[in-house]
């Protein structure tokens, strides 16, 4: 079968003499501790919070006008469609729409620092 692991090298042991060095905790620790880590988690977090909140806002916005604005969210637009079906079809948009953004925000400003970050990493584990 083609999706079997290739059998153990001669000799009795599982690790490749010349595998990938695993970093050490204070490795983890230094990188966590970087200027370039903490760029990182604020490009992200100065994205995610936000929206997040704003999210949240809009989705209490239409529970609550859902709950105690009956009569406004009954009002008919066109036909049978009334407030209440546009503004909830609007949160399944809003989902889609906020991880759309989330998706070209991660790709251009995020996975390029993460990536510049764990190839430092990687060169400074494979020197040592």
């Amino acid at each position: 079968m083609a999706t079997e692991a290739p059998p153990p090298p001669p000799g009795g042991t599982d690790a490749a003499p010349h595998g990938p060095v695993q970093p050490t905790t204070e490795a983890f620790v230094e990188v966590q501790e970087s200027a370039e880590f903490g760029e990182l988690r604020r490009t992200y977090r100065s994205f995610a919070f936000p929206l997040t909140v704003a999210f949240i806002a809009w989705y209490l916005l239409y529970v609550l006008l859902s709950s105690y604005a009956g009569g406004f969210m009954g009002i008919n637009l066109f036909g049978n469609i009334n407030v209440a079906l546009v503004l909830g079809l609007g949160q399944f948009a809003t989902t889609f729409l906020i991880a759309w953004l989330y998706s070209r925000h991660a790709a251009n400003r995020l996975d390029p620092k993460a990536e510049a970050i764990k190839s430092r990493m990687e060169r400074t584990e494979a020197d040592a």
